[in-house]
């Protein structure tokens, strides 16, 4: 049975979601911010015969990402919430969970986009040998300076916006005043944060740089109890990232119909 959960339903969703806090990282970070019932979310659950919550499906704006433990649940019934609403163009989530919904969505995706994903709970690597700095609201033009550099989408105001809300955070190395390496989270909740913006310029690569703001980053996040996530597309930094403590999780979907 599917149905619309509210608050009552906390505590069950909570049980389903938190074992796998880093997967679930942007329905609990929506949950915590927005709750159940907001005009651009809702949040779905299906209910095996028992009246045990079995699978989640979070609607922000026109965004819709599910999450199930296991592969028994009712995957006909959730495809129907999402054809059903107007707003629906993207569906988003690990591809164990994504591809199963596909098949009852009439609509053929415009474009799919899949990404390796990883998360980690305790770093192998602590050691840092460059000089590494917290990044402040003051820093933000500095940062997209940085990001100028690389095809990061961000903007100003956002970056600033969600760091005075406590939801992203930048650590950098700086060489003669210029920021050339940096790592930030996004999407923080109490539980769980995704690692974004690893990077170095060109002429400062392959000297440890990036691996020393990550490391920074990753220890600020995991003392506060925080599992962290990270997608990536390139082999080569996966293995960067398993060499600090990354362990892979899977395949994260993106399919568009717009």
């Amino acid at each position: 049975m599917i149905r619309r959960l509210t608050e009552e339903d906390h505590e069950a969703c909570m049980k389903l979601l938190m074992p796998k806090a880093a997967e679930n990282l942007f329905i609990l970070g929506d949950i915590e911010a927005y709750g159940y019932d907001q005009a651009f979310q809702k949040v779905w659950g299906d209910f095996d015969d028992h009246g045990n919550l079995r699978a989640v499906l979070l609607k922000y704006y026109q965004n819709y990402i599910p999450y199930a433990p296991g592969h028994d649940f009712d995957h006909e019934g959730l495809a129907k919430v999402m054809v059903s609403d107007p707003e629906f163009q993207n569906l988003n989530g690990l591809e164990d969970v994504v591809s199963f919904l596909i098949p009852w969505i009439a609509s053929k995706p415009s474009q799919i986009r899949k990404l390796y994903y990883a998360k980690c709970r305790a770093l192998k690597e602590s050691q840092v040998n460059w000089p590494v700095k917290k990044a402040g609201v003051q820093d933000v033009g500095r940062i997209m300076e940085l990001y100028r550099h690389f095809s990061f989408s961000n903007n100003p105001e956002s970056i600033k916006r969600n760091m005075e809300k406590g939801v992203a955070r930048t650590y950098y190395i700086e060489v003669d005043g210029q920021m050339v390496s940096s790592a930030s989270s996004t999407a923080e909740n109490t539980l769980s944060a995704m690692v974004v913006g690893v990077c170095t310029v060109k002429e400062h690569q392959k000297k440890g740089m990036a691996s020393a703001c990550l490391v920074r980053l990753c220890q600020d996040l995991l003392q506060e109890g925080k599992e962290l996530c990270l997608f990536y597309d390139n082999p080569d930094a996966g293995r960067i990232y398993e060499r600090l403590g990354f362990v892979p999780i899977g395949r994260w979907m993106m399919v568009s119909f717009q």
